[in-house]
């Protein structure tokens, strides 16, 4: 069973740094796609950055160069390390997992729709 939980969120200035982390129990890294995704009120909710089965990782154009997804199989745990955080970067953060078919190539995290969801953390970042 997939159970994601996700922490580290709160209220930061702009330009400070923030430190998400997930907690992922039931997934295989090499099994699944996982990454981060990010809504806000009346938007739909967006991909942030992505780890592909085969340990790629993947970023919005939006964050690329400022923040790093990373992952720790031992403590099954997701970081999303955020750095120069800006206004626009305000929104709701869940993690998310997918299981990636045997044999799918690598576009099919990217296209496919998610199914297992964390219940989200917070990050408010003020100008």
């Amino acid at each position: 069973q997939v159970q994601l939980v996700e922490s580290g969120g709160g209220s930061v200035q702009s330009g400070w740094p923030l430190r998400l982390s997930c907690a992922a129990s039931g997934v295989t890294s090499s099994r699944f796609c996982i990454g981060w995704f990010r809504q806000t009120p009346g938007k739909e909710r967006e991909a942030v950055a992505r780890i592909d089965p085969d340990g790629s990782p993947a970023y919005s154009d939006s964050v690329k160069d400022r923040f790093t997804i990373s992952q720790d199989d031992a403590e099954k745990t997701l970081f999303l390390q955020m750095h120069s955080l800006k206004p626009e970067d305000t929104g709701m953060y869940y993690c998310g997992a997918v299981r990636h078919p045997h044999g799918l190539g690598a576009d099919f995290c990217a296209h496919t729709t998610w199914n297992y969801w964390g219940q989200g953390t917070q990050v408010i970042v003020s100008s």
